[in-house]
């Protein structure tokens, strides 16, 4: 789409899935397929303060055309969507995509999400793809996802779901998957498998057939909103705005928050980094971010890593070995060569964080 063009009917697809499904590698793996003459956008939200997802995206090697947008804090949804209208808004205005990906946190509310999207303001300017929802198999036999209202959210707003990670699956794991989206959802889903979010933008390219965005369509029998209200407790008290532009050119609910959205960055502290925690919907978040003064031990951040015991790790590091990202769950370890950054970031999911946490981590600095 060119810069002058009226932005009109852009394919947007929303990626949901809980915590670690893998929703940012399958977003890292279409965008190695995008056209070399077309522009995508990417609106990430994140339940960590800090936000770690838009230095993943924009500083991988040779990514040209790709805008990204983030919002973090786990609140994009709240105050009748206004962070996320702000935020979608300046990225289409910025990016003039060809394409948009939603990717919400995995602990948001996608329900929420989608009423944003298919409201009357975006109409014009958005055209909603299947709504694809990524789902570790494994999980449903664990009664912390299965109890999870978010979980089943997830799945009873999909057209796609896509069961992740299958090269760790035992033999009866994708079908005791397929039965309990048979039970959760009232229509027919279709199903795709894979593993380290190989996925192709094919597979999940078609109009989507939610009520939500289709209303003459005939509602799930049995889908229900829950009228409830959910906190996210922020352990900070200041006024900032959560966003991270970059450009590349080579259930109604209500939230507690005790910040503001502002249109300033957050400042370091005057040893050159920040510790900002969060918590809600039954997890909790530690993050901190380094000016680029701070430089880390590649080997003994590592070993770091590989002892937190969270739901999910990502980082994004001015190291000895050039700059590194990571994107760690309880199964897996992914390290990627990343762009020169210009600060180091880490963002900790788990139903308990640990304070040692940052002594160790500061142990890891040159």
């Amino acid at each position: 789409m060119s810069q002058n063009q009226k932005i009109s009917k852009v394919p947007s697809h929303i990626i949901t899935g809980f915590l670690g499904s893998g929703k940012t590698s399958l977003i890292l793996n279409l965008l190695k397929a995008k056209p070399e003459h077309e522009r995508w956008a990417i609106l990430v939200n994140e339940f960590g303060e800090i936000g770690v997802d838009g230095s993943l995206f924009e500083h991988q090697p040779q990514q040209a055309g790709v805008f990204i947008r983030e919002v973090p804090g786990g609140c994009m949804c709240c105050a009748a969507g206004l962070p996320m209208q702000v935020a979608l808004n300046e990225l289409l205005t910025r990016a003039k995509p060809d394409r948009l990906f939603i990717e919400p946190t995995g602990l948001g509310h996608p329900i929420e999400v989608l009423k944003v999207l298919s409201s009357e303001h975006y109409q014009e300017s958005l055209a909603l793809e299947k709504i694809v929802t990524l789902v570790d198999a494994r999980k449903v036999a664990d009664t912390r996802y299965t109890e999870h209202e978010t979980f089943n959210q997830q799945i009873k707003i999909a057209d796609l779901i896509i069961a992740t990670k299958t090269d760790l699956y035992q033999p009866d794991d994708l079908a005791r998957l397929k039965d309990y989206v048979s039970d959760v959802s009232a229509v027919d889903v279709e199903f795709h498998a894979t593993s380290h979010g190989k996925i192709t933008l094919a597979q999940i390219t078609g109009a989507t057939a939610s009520p939500i965005v289709n209303p003459t369509l005939k509602p799930e029998p049995h889908a229900h909103e829950h009228e409830h209200e959910h906190e996210h407790e922020h352990e900070h008290e200041h006024e900032h705005e959560h966003e991270h532009e970059h450009e590349h050119h080579n259930h109604s609910h209500s939230h507690s928050h005790s910040h503001s959205h502002k249109n300033q960055p957050e400042p370091l502290a005057d040893n050159g980094y920040r510790q900002v925690a969060n918590q809600g919907e039954g997890y909790e978040s530690i993050g901190w971010q380094f000016s680029s003064e701070h430089r880390f031990d590649a080997s003994k951040l590592r070993e770091f890593l590989k002892t937190i015991n969270a739901e999910r790790i990502k980082g994004s590091f001015i190291s000895d070995e050039n700059s590194l990202g990571f994107n760690i769950t309880e199964d897996s370890f992914n390290e990627t060569r990343l762009a020169p950054l210009s600060e180091s970031r880490i963002e900790i999911i788990a139903p308990t964080v640990q304070q040692s946490w940052q002594t160790e981590l500061l142990k890891c600095l040159l």
